[in-house]
């Protein structure tokens, strides 16, 4: 089957790929597979999701050179040298010599975003990162790097699906041709069950999760669903060949509540990934 792909700086994206958050041990394992021998052939792990060995198990017995990989950096880490150990450390339990993207995983304001990107740079420039990117963040503070960053912004990954639409920042980083990539992108299961997508679905014959994928793709989107289940990677997988209509479309766009499941935009500085606690 042929992905669709977004066009990056360097590289194609494809516009579905296996996300792996909350994936370790032998399920992380055995569900990379699962999507790898479905036809995946774009990974999304990050160092905090503590899955990059069990990732780079799995990566040992494929063509490196057939797959997009990309992962991200904690924000604790932030700071020139730790980007640059971070990224080395990555790439060593993956077992690749380089990434197609690297993202800052979320921004910390106690730490130089410049100096940040001048290390995303420099990783850049070795070619041990083809793209750099961000996750999480806002319009003002993607507009921020995209100010100051010596290499473009590729990408913004961020929380999106039906009940979290964001449709001013998602606007923001397509005008300035950094693609959006929807992190959460089924709000964690909790949209499967609106009466709406219901009701799309079953006139589609389609699996409700379906409808969201294919809303989001159709909004020129990147999806990253995660699932540990093998019937759901593959249903989440076949997204091709067919299309939501303009009504489906405008009856899912109502559905949007500001509503997020994640991504409350307030933090608790307290946990250990931000590094900043008293």
């Amino acid at each position: 089957m042929s992905v669709p792909t977004a066009t990056l700086p360097n590289g194609e994206l494809p516009v579905v790929g296996k996300g792996t958050y909350r994936l370790d041990g032998d399920t992380a394992r055995t569900a990379v597979s699962a999507a790898l021998d479905t036809g995946y052939t774009h990974l999304d792990t990050a160092e905090g999701y503590h899955n990059e060995g069990e990732i780079g198990d799995v990566l040992a017995d494929h063509d490196r050179e057939e797959l997009f990989l990309t992962s991200k950096v904690l924000p604790k880490n932030l700071d020139y040298e730790s980007v640059i150990d971070a990224c080395e450390s990555s790439l060593e339990r993956l077992g690749t010599d380089y990434l197609d993207l690297y993202l800052i995983h979320w921004p910390n304001p106690a730490i130089s975003l410049r100096e940040t990107l001048n290390a995303m740079a420099t990783l850049h420039d070795r070619g041990l990162v083809r793209n750099v990117g961000v996750s999480n963040f806002s319009r003002y503070q993607l507009s921020a790097a995209l100010h100051v960053s010596d290499v473009p912004i590729a990408v913004n990954q961020i929380e999106f699906h039906p009940y979290l639409q964001r449709p001013e920042l998602v606007e923001y980083c397509q005008d300035n041709d950094v693609v959006v990539e929807a992190a959460a992108p089924l709000a964690r299961t909790e949209v499967l069950d609106d009466p709406v997508v219901e009701d799309i679905a079953q006139k589609h014959d389609r699996t409700p999760a379906q409808v969201v994928l294919q809303w989001a793709i159709e909004k020129d989107v990147v999806v990253l669903p995660r699932s540990t289940s093998e019937t759901h990677i593959e249903q989440n997988f076949e997204l091709f060949g067919w299309e939501l209509n303009l009504e489906d479309r405008r009856r899912i766009d109502d559905l949007d509540r500001d509503e997020p499941v994640y991504d409350d935009r307030a933090k608790s500085w307290e946990d250990d990934v931000w590094g900043i606690a008293e």
